[in-house]
């Protein structure tokens, strides 16, 4: 799995008939969160690519690229196999964008800017997925990625 079929997975969770949009903003943090939290419950990366710490919170330099022409405006939603995604990951994305896709792109920024794996590393390097894992390990109960949604109200 590469950080663009998470990308390209997460574009395709959005409802456009509800008024749900994704910017590349938005986009880039909920790859941050998808990482951070399959590496501390499966303490493996879930796709190779690096996370850097950029002036606007963590990015995926090669995704960003891709999308970056429609600036901050909503990327059109894309269709994906389903079948192409092992369950427990579609069920960690789901979560995922679940808890923190009902955020602005602002707010995930925001976030993102007051956690140790961005705060602590000086941009525009990468933000080492060790540092990632010891950090999402404090905000895993059970599993539960929920829980954490509370900690940011």
């Amino acid at each position: 799995m590469t950080a663009h079929d998470v990308a390209h997975y997460f574009v395709s969770l959005v409802d456009e008939e509800a008024g749900d949009s994704i910017s590349n903003l938005k986009l880039q943090k909920l790859l941050y969160y998808a990482q951070g939290f399959h590496l501390a419950i499966y303490e493996k990366p879930l796709f190779p690519e690096r996370i850097k710490a950029w002036m606007h919170g963590p990015v995926v330099p090669q995704v960003w690229h891709e999308y970056k022409d429609f600036g901050s405006n909503s990327i059109p939603v894309v269709k994906v196999n389903l079948a192409d995604y092992p369950e427990e990951t579609r069920e960690l994305l789901d979560e995922v964008y679940d808890v923190y896709g009902q955020f602005t792109a602002s707010k995930l920024r925001d976030m993102t800017h007051q956690e140790p794996p961005w705060r602590d590393t000086p941009q525009p390097e990468e933000i080492t997925q060790d540092k990632m894992m010891r950090f999402f390990k404090t905000l895993v109960i059970e599993d539960d990625v929920q829980q954490t949604a509370a900690q940011h109200g």
